[in-house]
């Protein structure tokens, strides 16, 4: 979009405060109007919110549906509590979204039910995922706000424009690798400390419920657990500049990812099963506890040798122990009860 001469200009070349008498010839101004919106109900305040992801996400609420709707107008868009309610209305809905709605598509049309025969899969497993994930999700969710609302107070390395970035476009993608390799190494580190005996019984165990788990258990995590996990992710850009919307999409992409390894599609190219820790990995995490630790790759397991070649791809997995057990006559009831 062409900004108007006329439309105010602020710090970095990004539009300035908005007030009533500053609204003649911009653009804002006529998207506001064709809504039919009082225009006083926007950015009535005298500072500039800071770049951050969650400021793009603010952004999008804020004039779609808060400024409106919501908050009255006595609440500048700026201000620290309402950004904070807003940043916990926002995480919450959006962590309940990609749960359940990622979670549902993967069980529905990826996950293999055949699984649910297994000796160690647990009645009414799916809906106990659930409900310990969803009583979790908010609790975690409480720390995670205290690190967007330092992003949206301008505190981290995020930058909006790929000008911003010194390398450009090669830039960007350096970073996106940057963020894996950096975020798989400190998970691994971490999910292995929550194994320690002194650590693993108060926050980790619960995770463990699940042997044989399902894309809904991918966040059925103890809020300590899912907090310290989820660290990596929010601590990166505060050390490495990257850019907001790739930090947005990489954050979703963890999310499909985390339940991706606990889908039981065991499949994996030959050619990535020494590098990529994938579900047939992490299943066997579940099962044998010291093992395939890592998030995405196979490498810290390896030099922290905890790497395990995985049982579904030896012929030694849940879905062999299943048509052994089959074989031998034994009936869905016995395997529930073995």
């Amino acid at each position: 979009m062409t900004r108007s001469s006329n439309c105010p200009i602020g710090i970095n070349n990004k539009p300035a405060v908005i007030t009533n008498n500053a609204l003649i010839g911009c653009p804002f101004r006529d998207a506001i109007a064709e809504r039919r919106i009082p225009s006083q109900l926007y950015r009535n305040t005298s500072t500039l919110r800071r770049d951050s992801t969650m400021d793009l996400v603010l952004n999008v609420a804020d004039y779609y549906f808060l400024t409106p709707y919501v908050y009255p107008t006595s609440w500048p868009e700026d201000g620290a509590l309402r950004q904070i309610i807003s940043l916990l209305v926002v995480t919450n809905l959006g962590a309940a979204v990609l749960y359940l709605g990622l979670g549902a598509i993967s069980y529905y049309f990826i996950f293999d039910h055949n699984l649910k025969k297994h000796p160690h899969y647990l009645e009414n497993q799916v809906q106990r995922e659930i409900k310990y994930a969803m009583t979790s999700l908010p609790w975690i969710s409480i720390p995670t706000v205290a690190l967007f609302f330092a992003e949206v107070r301008g505190y981290s390395k995020l930058f909006d424009n790929v000008s911003d970035c010194p390398l450009g476009w090669p830039g960007l993608f350096l970073s996106m690798i940057s963020f894996l390799l950096f975020t798989d190494m400190c998970i691994y580190w971490i999910h292995r400390f929550l194994h320690h005996k002194l650590i693993y019984k108060l926050f980790h165990k619960p995770h463990h419920i699940w042997k044989i788990p399902t894309p809904f258990a991918s966040h059925a995590f103890h809020p300590v657990d899912g907090f310290l996990q989820g660290l990596p992710y929010h601590i990166y850009p505060f050390l490495f500049p990257l850019h907001k919307v790739l930090y947005l999409a990489l954050y979703v992409f963890v999310n499909i990812w985390t339940i991706s390894i606990h889908d039981g599609d065991y499949r994996v190219p030959s050619a990535l099963t020494s590098v990529i820790n994938g579900s047939a990995h992490h299943t066997d995490h579940h099962l044998f506890f010291d093992y395939n630790y890592g998030q995405y790759f196979t490498l810290w397991d390896r030099v922290g040798r905890s790497y395990r070649h995985p049982s579904a791809l030896m012929g030694k997995g849940p879905h062999d122990l299943i048509r052994k057990l089959q074989a031998e006559g034994k009936t869905e009831k016995t395997l529930k009860d073995k």
